[in-house]
């Protein structure tokens, strides 16, 4: 069976990966997360529907971002962990929906008669294999319309990072209901044959409120928790000895290690999307969280081999793992390989377990002492708002002319060097505001500081795109200025998978118009969306280093 997925940007030849993931997943892996999105779809209906009569599950609202999140790019290639995902997730719709029956029967006095979508109804036994029979059937292409399609998919993409930040939130006990109620009508949407091409575009707007929302309450979560991110140096070289590498974006998880391995002289370190943990006074009053080791997400198969230690991927951004490693990487949450030993959930409020893990590392070599910079990171905007006195000051004199949101994710292809050209070539007046991996396209280079002000603000993780949206706010407020757009902020954002395509309908949500998005612009963006977004918010695709820097310098 061929497969079909384009919802990153390393799309095959830019139009969709066919015959296998350039991610890694075979077409089996494909079908099975095709085929529990489309699972959620249904589980969706009769939530909302059970809603509209005053019944709430908590567990299958949560379930369902759960599910979303599974189906991230370089979450889970495990077609034994997608099933028993796949197997709760009828088991919650069969309950879902009786509960529903039940409640109108009641209420109306007869059964409910309505025509239900296969998604909701669907009831064959089976497997796995069944179930990649359907899956081939139900996915993107089942969509005949390419408008609709297009825009079906932005916003399912957009609902799986609303449903990635939101869970991670959730984990640290912080919710929003109204978040899950939003993602469960956005998926039940996309079975009504009946909307309109204009009925989604309302949808996928909406999605930008609820991403702002799902941002700033995973904000509210991190911040509560560790304490508000500081200016902090962190050293990127290694120290001799056992050591355990901590991958992804879950600060809990890097916590558990944290306690669990002091006093046994493993050091830990970051990993990419972890580097941001350092700035958090919760996680920094760690002695033995030593540093961290490599860079961004896609060249970890080169910097594992070479990292002699356990490593832990916690959330998405794993590759294949190679054989040289494959028995020290550990994955927990929802992350899993097939072969690759997981970390259980944390079960009756205990933490994880990862005494494996620890284990593994103490049994090993350890790493070498190695020399590295440091480089500078906590610019979240409750530290960034401390020196808006001296940011407003430096505009003002014309110190500091233009700043350049460089924010996003990383990726392989070639043409992602434009981010380090354009990093290298910007004028000692202006400054880089980023977050997520993309950074790591130019975080190494020595661009100095603006009175103080370094010229490269690093807010965190992609989620802190939100700390961005809110300096770039108070700056508005601060200025008297009515319209964020007024701001000398250009906006040159590096996308890859469906968590960057969230922080986009943020952006949108708030007004930002004028935004550069690269290397590539989406594939699931048909000729027709993408005019809409060209015409309504100036969406525009990267060109060269020369003429971008030249029209970025004149606010255009």
């Amino acid at each position: 069976m061929s497969m079909f997925c384009y919802q990153c940007s390393e799309a095959s030849k830019g139009t969709g990966c066919t015959i296998s993931g350039v991610c890694g997943k075979s077409p089996g892996v494909a079908h099975l997360q095709d085929f529990l999105v489309w699972l959620l779809k249904g589980l969706s209906y009769w939530a909302v529907k059970a809603r509209k009569l005053g019944l709430t599950d908590q567990e299958a609202d949560l379930y369902v971002a759960e599910g979303l999140f599974t189906t991230i790019t370089n979450v889970n290639f495990d077609p034994e962990s997608l099933g028993a995902k796949i197997e709760k997730a009828l088991k919650i719709i069969d309950r879902v929906k009786e509960a529903f029956l039940n409640a109108y029967r009641e209420k109306e006095g007869i059964d409910f008669n309505e025509e239900v979508p296969e998604a909701a109804s669907w009831n064959i036994p089976g497997g796995l294999e069944i179930w990649e029979l359907k899956g081939a059937e139900v996915g993107v292409l089942s969509t005949k319309d390419e408008d609709i399609r297009s825009l079906r998919e932005l916003l399912i993409y957009g609902l799986k990072g609303i449903a990635a930040y939101t869970d991670h939130a959730y984990i640290l006990k912080h919710s929003d209901i109204s978040i899950l109620e939003f993602i469960e009508e956005g998926l039940a949407a996309t079975l009504d044959d009946s909307l309109t091409a204009q009925d989604y575009i309302s949808l996928v707007l909406k999605a930008g409120e609820f991403a702002v929302k799902a941002m700033a309450l995973l904000d509210q979560a991190n911040t509560s928790a560790y304490g508000h991110p500081e200016i902090t140096e962190v050293y990127t070289g290694t120290y001799a000895g056992p050591a355990i590498l901590v991958s992804g974006h879950d600060l809990l998880d890097l916590e558990e290690i944290l306690k669990q391995t002091e006093g046994t002289g493993i050091r830990v370190y970051t990993h990419g999307e972890m580097l941001p943990a350092h700035a958090y006074p919760g996680l920094k009053k760690y002695k033995h969280l030593a540093g961290n080791y490599g860079s961004a997400w896609h060249n970890q198969q080169r910097e594992f081999a070479a990292f002699n230690g356990a490593i832990v991927m916690t959330t998405n951004c794993m590759q294949k793992p190679l054989d040289s490693y494959k028995d020290r990487i550990f994955t927990t949450g929802l992350v899993g390989w097939p072969g690759v030993k997981h970390i259980p959930n944390r079960t009756d409020g205990q933490p994880k377990d990862f005494s494996p893990v620890i284990e593994k590392a103490l049994s090993l070599k350890g790493l070498e002492e190695k020399p590295g910079k440091k480089i500078v990171i906590g610019f979240a905007h409750n530290q960034t708002l401390a020196l808006a006195e001296k940011i407003i000051d430096a505009v003002k004199s014309g110190k500091l002319n233009r700043f350049v949101v460089m924010a996003g994710c990383d990726g392989r292809i070639k043409e992602r060097e434009y981010y380090t050209e354009l990093a290298k070539e910007l004028p000692g007046d202006t400054a880089i505001l980023t977050a997520g991996c993309a950074k790591y396209r130019y975080n190494m280079l020595d661009l100095g500081d603006i009175d103080g002000i370094p010229r490269i603000i690093d807010a965190g993780q992609c989620n802190d795109s939100y700390s961005l949206v809110v300096t770039a706010l108070k700056l508005k407020e601060a200025f008297g200025l009515k319209d964020i757009n007024d701001l000398p902020i250009s906006y040159d954002i590096a996308w890859y998978e469906q968590k960057a395509v969230t922080v986009l309908l943020a952006l949108l949500h708030l007004g930002v118009k004028g935004i550069r998005l690269g290397p590539v612009l989406p594939a699931f963006l048909s000729e027709n969306v993408v005019k809409v977004l060209v015409e309504n918010f100036d969406i525009k695709p990267i060109s060269d280093v020369k003429q971008d820097l030249e029209l970025i310098l004149k606010g255009m």
